[in-house]
């Protein structure tokens, strides 16, 4: 098979979808691996690299697509690299479809067998192609809300663990998963006075059993929400609900009840935001302000520590990317019902329930899709 990587082009993302390891594995595994050139260098990797790998060198982007069987990204191709995917070709990359109808209908216009990280699951429930850039995000999550809230960004001017005498911000994780659980540590190990939020009593008698006083456990009912929002110097959204769009738990009438000049940063942004009043950034110009409150709503966080993500996210897709390239998509996810679980779309219809409830676009069950 031939697995073509382009290089990313969304505003400020340096990430890249292969390694010069998983190029070698690919190669050891019998299949041509096309690299557009310069594509990893945001991650710190040369063309020199993939070359040693025994990888090939393409000049444009439209080459790779047009060259490749398989198409392997990071973030969820832009418009202008949906007008190249065709029927037939394999896109395995992030796609968080449920609040982006525009890239899903290209998607369905196209096609395409789209593969999703983010919906790809494992036999404990979790999301394994989601939870590295997860972690990612969620330790930078308090880093890049402290620095939301120095004054000179417009912020509270609050530091984040205090100084004797002085008292810490209060943190606010809304959601204990993946991304709450490492946010949470973070922000405690900066000396913040944190608090967690979530709906399920298993995961907070989990985190207090392995946190204890590192933060505090509260049940996220919609009353202890708000209450607890309004005390916090920086609220950090970390709720997602596979595929879907997430939930808003704070209204914009709600934000003239928090601090003037605190700040939210909203990981679930990639999935429409968990907050009314939040729209995606960039890290070029990261933080907005709505009714006195400061937003960071990056819509790739993790691409700001692109040598560590690609590392991460690479470590944890190689297997699936060589199971694709081996079998071919319909023996791999018949092989694996895990794999296919990140199964969206093929050949025009839709195969993710979350998002064509979101979007309301009639699916089409991802076991008659193998069989299509």
């Amino acid at each position: 098979m031939k697995i073509g990587c382009p290089k990313e082009i969304k505003p400020q993302e340096f990430r890249v979808g292969l390694t010069p390891h998983a190029a070698h594995e690919a190669v050891q595994n019998g299949h041509t691996v096309l690299i557009e050139t310069n594509a990893g260098l945001g991650s710190g990797f040369t063309d020199a690299d993939y070359i040693a790998a025994g990888a090939q060198i393409i000049t444009t982007a439209e080459e790779v697509f047009a060259a490749a069987d398989m198409i392997v990204k990071v973030k969820e191709p832009q418009a202008v690299e949906r007008k190249r995917l065709r029927k037939d070709q394999i896109l395995f990359t992030y796609l968080h479809l449920a609040p982006d109808p525009d890239q899903t209908h290209d998607l369905l216009a196209s096609g395409v067998t789209a593969i999703a990280y983010e919906t790809v699951t494992d036999r404990m429930g979790g999301l394994p192609l989601l939870a590295p850039m997860s972690e990612v995000a969620g330790k930078l999550a308090p880093q890049v809300g402290a620095w939301t809230l120095q004054k000179a960004n417009g912020g509270r001017g609050v530091l984040l663990g205090g100084v004797p005498g002085v008292a810490p911000a209060r943190v606010l994780v809304i959601g204990g998963g993946v991304v709450g659980t490492h946010a949470a540590k973070v922000a405690a190990g900066m000396g913040a006075d944190v608090t967690v939020l979530d709906r399920s009593l298993p995961r907070l008698r989990y985190l207090d059993d392995v946190f204890g006083r590192d933060f505090k456990t509260v049940y996220a009912s919609a009353a202890n929400t708000i209450e607890l929002a309004r005390e916090a110097d920086l609220v950090i959204g970390a709720v997602l609900i596979p595929g879907a769009a997430a939930p808003k738990l704070i209204s914009r009438g709600q934000l003239s009840e928090m601090k003037p000049g605190a700040a939210i940063v909203d990981v679930a942004i990639d999935q429409g935001g968990c907050f009314e009043t939040s729209h995606a950034t960039t890290h070029q110009d990261p933080i907005y302000t709505v009714d006195g409150i400061l937003h960071y709503c990056v819509a790739n966080m993790p691409g700001a520590v692109a040598r560590t993500s690609t590392l991460a996210l690479g470590n944890a897709t190689m297997p699936f990317m060589l199971a694709l390239a081996n079998k071919g998509w319909r023996k791999a996810c018949a092989d694996d019902a895990h794999l296919l679980a990140g199964l969206n779309t093929h050949a025009g219809n839709l195969t993710y329930a979350a998002v064509g409830a979101a979007l309301g676009i009639k699916t089409m069950d991802p076991q008659a899709a193998l069989k299509a």
